[in-house]
């Protein structure tokens, strides 16, 4: 297996020249040392031969501890769009972390394929290596296209695997926590908005119903909310309705956030939910849901703000699920991550009120937050 490690050390204008690049260029090397989404400790790109793997690792910031955060496997377009994606994800995660009061830096992976075509145990025990070359830098767990089974077999080769069976010492799925953050933040956000934490009598429209929003929609249904949902897959609606027949289904994500009288949107699925074609569109007044990364594109939280549409930051909510996954590491117990899981309530009441305060976006207001702690552990 090839392991190369590309470091924060950015090519001087000399390096440019000689190399016949511009100031201007784009491209991977770019996106790692002059872009918005630079300025990351450590990347890594994976490859083995024999089974076909290719991955790439991303260390954003470690000031706080050792760097935790999922695996993706997903049939990126390009290279360039998957080390894209960890980049981003990455540093998600280390502002995720922060704000969960985790001692853990941001990191993520990604593995480059269809995982309903190319997921293998080779392949899986090769990216295990990829991560034990790391030696304790990078804890890795579950994430879109990767599962607890995934996470047995990567942890054959190395022990900074988590989100792994109990049979095999670990905490489980995941999303069960992560789905329980998301509703804390959603009742947060009723809470301020409307003086009331409880989403009785709510229309709640969550897109992605697989996992997270599967265990979101129980939580609504139980709190009295009305909710419609939607999903890329049949069997994951047909599964909802069927367990929750007071729930109503719509053909696709641009229905759901036309839905008349919608109060929340809850994105559950992929990222860039909020963009210059969704935004203008939302009827909800509230966006509180599981995704990573929501958020288009910088600026675009200005738009959803003067819409009247209160976020709340999707790493501030979704944080359930790296708050289980960390507690693993030291002998799992489900109560205390569920308390430590229930204050996302209050972190992100603070960070509306904090919004409030300073006349800016709670997602930059969220930023501001982990920023501090994360330069104040440096300093320490």
């Amino acid at each position: 297996m090839g392991v190369t490690t590309v470091t924060d050390v950015c090519p001087s204008s000399a390096e440019q020249s000689a190399s016949g690049a511009s100031p201007g260029d784009t491209g991977v090397l770019h996106t790692l040392f002059r872009s918005e989404q630079g300025g990351h400790e450590q990347v890594v790109l994976c490859q083995d031969r024999t089974s076909g793997l290719k991955a790439v690792i991303a260390l954003h910031n470690t000031a706080l501890g050792p760097a935790l955060g999922g695996t993706r496997f997903h049939a990126y377009a390009s290279e360039e769009e998957a080390v894209r994606d960890a980049l981003n994800l990455s540093r998600g995660m280390s502002y995720k972390n922060a704000l969960a009061g985790l001692d853990h830096g941001g990191g993520k992976a990604v593995i480059i394929g269809d995982p309903e075509t190319v997921k293998s145990e080779e392949l899986l025990l090769a990216y295990g290596r990829a991560v034990a070359s790391l030696g304790g830098r990078y804890v890795t767990a579950c994430d879109v296209g990767t599962y607890v089974a995934d996470m047995d077999v990567v942890a054959r080769t190395n022990k900074w695997t988590t989100g792994r069976s109990p049979e095999n010492g670990g905490a489980g799925d995941s999303s069960v926590l992560t789905a329980y953050g998301v509703f804390q933040g959603m009742r947060a956000s009723a809470q301020h908005l409307w003086g009331d934490p409880t989403l009785r009598g709510r229309k709640i429209g969550v897109a992605g119903v697989g996992k997270v929003g599967y265990h979101l929609v129980g939580h609504l249904v139980e709190d009295g909310a009305e909710v419609v949902v939607t999903d890329v897959r049949d069997a994951s609606v047909k599964r909802v309705l069927a367990e929750y027949p007071q729930v109503t289904a719509v053909a696709d994500t641009d229905a759901l956030i036309r839905t008349p009288g919608l109060d929340v949107y809850a994105p559950c699925a992929l990222g860039g939910a909020l963009n210059d074609v969704s935004v203008p569109a939302l009827t909800a007044t509230v966006v509180c849901g599981a995704a990573n990364n929501q958020l288009a594109h910088a600026g675009i939280e200005k738009d959803v703000a003067d819409r009247g549409i209160l976020y709340a930051p999707d790493y501030v909510v979704n944080a359930g699920g790296v708050i289980q996954v960390a507690d693993e590491l030291h002998g799992f117990d489900f109560d205390r991550c569920k308390a430590k899981a229930a204050k996302i309530f209050d972190t992100t009441l603070a960070i509306f009120a904090r919004a409030k305060t300073d006349g800016i976006p709670p997602v930059a207001a969220a930023d501001r937050l982990a920023e501090q702690r994360m330069a104040e552990a440096r300093r320490g």
